[in-house]
């Protein structure tokens, strides 16, 4: 087996879900996870700490969302900064080649305790890095916490509606709708 492989933490990806789907994530093992991508353990270790970590991706998510909020334009208010930080999620990384991978994803999340554990606290690491990037902003800390969780909420919304179809609407779309709906809810309270 070679010893530098390409898209390795991908291929791993991949193939962990392909087995959690198959024989359930507890009766899955690092080792037929890498077996299963054509690469050893010890590559697995160099990209993940452990099988739980191998859907979640290594904090590519986070830094995506802070460079979208700091890439927004220099007026663009709070909730717009995060707009502009979803839009550029849905154009890197929930594209359509990722929209199946993504609701099957979701599906072996929904049915493992543990998984969905991880996924709550990758939630917290999203929310963190939206909240810094708008602080970075010079955005005041309360302002910034209420506009990252509605972006959160909306991302949230738009990820469950993109990942749970085969067509429609792009993320992007989606995520600028919920927010929309989010505002129009919002002003009713």
């Amino acid at each position: 087996m070679a010893r530098w492989q390409p898209h390795a933490p991908e291929r791993l990806a991949v193939a962990a879900l392909e087995l959690f789907e198959e024989r359930g994530y507890e009766n899955t093992t690092v080792i037929e996870i890498a077996e299963r991508a054509g690469l050893t353990k010890s590559t697995f270790f160099r990209h993940f700490q452990d099988k739980r970590e191998v859907l979640f991706g290594r904090g590519s998510m986070t830094d995506l969302l802070a460079k979208g909020i700091a890439g927004a334009p220099a007026g663009a208010a709070p909730l717009e900064a995060v707009a502009c930080a979803l839009d550029l999620v849905g154009q890197e990384a929930f594209t359509p080649e990722r929209r199946e991978f993504a609701a099957r994803r979701r599906t072996v999340i929904a049915g493992h305790p543990e998984l969905q554990e991880r996924e709550a606290l990758k939630g917290l690491a999203l929310v963190a890095s939206m909240t810094d990037a708008l602080r970075r902003r010079g955005v005041p800390g309360l302002t910034a916490c209420v506009a990252t969780e509605l972006g959160a909420l909306a991302m949230k919304i738009a990820y469950e509606g993109w990942s749970g179809t085969t067509g429609g609407a792009d993320f992007g779309t989606r995520a600028r709708q919920a927010l929309g709906d989010i505002r129009a809810a919002t002003a009713l309270c």
